[in-house]
């Protein structure tokens, strides 16, 4: 056995080596291309390589036992390389996979540190404000009612930011956690405007901006009330926050086909192109052009609305049009 086994390793080495070589170069030619490719070639090499090998040692005489030896490394390549196939496209399927999970946990993860940031520094602000008054009324500093007064008010819309921030953080992790439940029915849009705009009025006023409303068409949208209110107050307030005074800040309200679509334009100066795909990111204030006054928000209003519509099975996006921008929302209409 031995004796035989030293007599027929030359032919073998010979025969077998340099497909195995070509195989190996092969899968490092292909190594950044289809996994289900590499697959195919790995399961082949050796099975050609073995081939060979029996076809050199035997001298290429084809004798019954060959030619069947030869059938069943045909049966076998007809049912690993199909199985190699199938198995390279399904590894390669949930490697892409889990890229894609390990880029988008990258990606919230980054989002959760910018909100941790902004929150932080958004708080941090109005309770210095909120301490540094406390101490002030209580160490005498202040005496007179009209300072008093002054400062109890003051505390008390500094305390409405700090709980309007936090209605918007419960909101937003409604939202991120998928535990929003929305009662769905028939709302029309224009008792939604409506509301939306008597609301955000006397802001708008105290600061000069013009607000207005018009329509083609009152549409009757399938959606929750409280939430579609939600989204248009966030958008109303985002372009009022950011128009100048005498500026103007305009809804309308159209249809087409089985949407319906609420634009809101302000007079913010425009977005830098490269911005307009992150205006609805969490924490996101954008550059100059847009940078908002001492009474802004923490920056998820736009979030909380895309997360929102999206809930809806609505879309919203944002351009700049004209002095200014455009949030367009387009939701399904009630059949």
């Amino acid at each position: 056995m031995l004796v035989e086994l030293m007599h027929i390793a030359p032919y073998a080495i010979a025969f077998t080596l340099p497909i195995a070589l070509l195989g190996l170069v092969l899968l490092q030619w292909l190594r950044e291309r289809s996994l289900a490719t590499s697959m195919t070639v790995l399961v082949l090499v050796p099975l050609i390589a073995t081939a060979v090998g029996v076809l050199g040692v035997s001298g290429f005489m084809f004798t019954p036992m060959l030619n069947t030896t030869m059938l069943v490394y045909l049966w076998v390549a007809l049912v690993t390389v199909p199985a190699a196939l199938l198995l390279g496209r399904g590894i390669a399927k949930r490697t892409v996979w889990e890229r894609e999970a390990r880029s988008r946990e990258r990606a919230a993860e980054a989002s959760r540190r910018e909100l941790v940031a902004w929150i932080s520094h958004d708080l941090r602000t109005p309770l210095a404000g909120i301490r540094a008054m406390a101490d002030a009324l209580s160490d005498g500093v202040v005496s007179s009612p009209e300072d008093v007064a002054g400062y109890a008010s003051r505390i008390s819309t500094e305390t409405q930011r700090l709980s309007g921030m936090v209605d918007d953080l419960f909101e937003l992790s409604k939202i991120t956690a998928g535990a929003l439940r929305l009662t769905m029915s028939a709302v029309p849009l224009r008792d939604v405007i409506s509301e939306a705009v008597a609301a955000e009025g006397p802001v708008a006023a105290r600061k000069g901006v013009h607000l207005e409303a018009n329509a083609e068409a009152w549409p009757v949208v399938l959606g929750s009330d409280p939430e579609l209110a939600r989204v248009i107050r966030n958008l109303l307030s985002n372009a009022i926050r950011h128009t100048p005074a005498d500026g103007t800040v305009a809804v309308h309200v159209d249809a087409q086909d089985d949407h319906a679509v609420v634009r809101v334009d302000d007079a913010c100066g425009g977005i830098p192109d490269h911005e307009l795909d992150r205006v609805f990111d969490v924490a996101f204030r954008g550059s100059s052009a847009r940078t908002p006054s001492g009474d802004g928000g923490a920056g998820l209003g736009l979030a909380i609305a895309r997360g929102l519509v999206e809930a809806h099975r609505g879309q919203i996006a944002a351009q700049n049009h004209g002095p200014g921008c455009r949030f367009e929302v387009k939701l399904p209409i009630a059949v």
